[in-house]
């Protein structure tokens, strides 16, 4: 007897020092990963501390008397202390899990459930109270039902990094499912298993709290696995969502607000698509348009150049880029039209534009083309353009 008392003692003590060390490592996991299922599991991992804590406490008190019996009330004090926070440790265990997971189920989030706590630490003290091994079969009873349906609703509903968490609540659940009967034999002396001498079921009851350390351990790996999973997904996906935040606020910048052309912010991008096989460029500027802002008022003036873009994108083809180069400014950037093609366009576009009904205003405009080489400088042939446009200007400014 003497000798499993000293290793339960030692197995205990294993397990105390190993569970303060995953209580620490959460808080500082806490610290500097502030997530909501890491709280849970810092607050899990302290109350199965305290309960662990209590166990030591109680053998202490049973050397010192002797192997006395405790008084009733301290009996009834560590019984609650112990049965309490262990239970406790399971609840948080599995609200922490469920939190990271992200779909918690009523019965963790039932108000009821501190009351189901007291009555279930009541009960386990009414049904302990004559014996450690009443208390030990308690205990194991609720680890193997809540981590074992646990692992088993982790299996039914898997998720990526949940592996090892599900496989940690396994190992635990069927070590407490061996542990029960282990202390349901000593509790019943007259029910043993065929394979199983007394000897050897006081010697696993000894140590098996070493065994339930690298059960526990599991579980604290597999907490921070589906942890540093979770958050790395959410990191690609938070990634995923600005990077089409910075596309949206890439394409209102590069769009005009006025005319919903792109602008000329958009041009590096245009020439990139068409420099390797070449395009013609039309440079466009309104005529007078200075005088319709003065005489008419802005609001005229804006009115003119939605009329422009719109005649303008009505006279290219949609693959054209055409662009507001700013001001009353416009360029169309076409690849593969002829130069009689680009021009009846422009025709076109005139007689749209000219052509009003009697009251409207009509929009004169000067134009320039050049040619942009497969291979050649954007730059240049943009040059050329504008400077073709400049010596079609007239001097003179007709206002329809």
């Amino acid at each position: 007897m003497n000798l499993e008392v000293a290793l339960w003692q030692w197995s205990n003590a294993v397990q105390i020092s190993s569970v303060l060390m995953i209580a620490v490592f959460f808080a500082v996991l806490r610290r500097s990963m502030p997530r909501a299922e890491t709280r849970w599991w810092v607050y899990a991992w302290s109350a199965n501390f305290v309960a662990l804590a209590v166990t030591m406490v109680f053998w202490y008190l049973r050397s010192q008397s002797g192997g006395a019996t405790l008084p009733a009330a301290l009996s009834v004090l560590v019984r609650v202390l112990y049965i309490g926070p262990k239970t406790l440790f399971l609840l948080l265990l599995l609200r922490g899990t469920w939190t990271l997971r992200g779909r918690m189920p009523q019965l963790l989030q039932s108000p009821y459930l501190e009351i189901a706590l007291v009555v279930f630490t009541v009960l386990g003290c009414i049904l302990s109270s004559t014996s450690v091994d009443r208390l030990g079969m308690v205990e194991t009873a609720a680890i193997m039902a809540t981590l074992g349906t646990a692992s088993i609703a982790l299996g039914a509903h898997p998720e990526p990094g949940f592996t090892w968490l599900q496989v940690g609540f396994a190992a635990r659940g069927l070590l407490a499912l061996l542990e029960f009967i282990g202390y349901a034999m000593n509790a019943a002396p007259g029910w043993r298993l065929p394979f199983a001498l007394p000897a050897q079921v006081g010697t696993f009851l000894a140590v098996h709290s070493s065994f339930d350390t690298g059960a526990e351990w599991l579980i604290a790996l597999g907490c921070v696995f589906a942890t540093l999973d979770r958050t790395q997904r959410q990191l690609q996906q938070s990634n995923t969502e600005l990077l089409a935040v910075q596309e949206d606020l890439r394409r209102l910048i590069d769009r005009d607000p006025l005319t919903a052309l792109s602008n000329r912010r958009a041009l590096p991008e245009v020439f990139r698509a068409v420099q390797p096989l070449g395009a013609t460029l039309v440079f466009f500027d309104l005529d007078g348009f200075k005088r319709i802002n003065d005489e008419r008022g802005h609001s005229a003036g804006d009115e003119c150049l939605k009329r422009f873009a719109t005649a303008l994108l009505d006279s290219f083809r949609p693959q054209d880029a055409v662009v507001r180069y700013g001001g009353d400014e416009f360029l169309v950037v076409a690849s593969g039209l002829t130069r009689a093609s680009v021009q009846e366009r422009i025709d076109r576009l005139r007689s749209v534009l000219l052509a009003v009904p009697r009251g409207e205003m009509a929009i004169p405009f000067s134009y320039g083309v050049s040619e942009l080489a497969a291979g050649g400088q954007p730059d240049a042939a943009l040059r050329a353009a504008d400077e073709a446009m400049y010596r079609r200007k007239p001097e003179g400014v007709a206002i329809a």
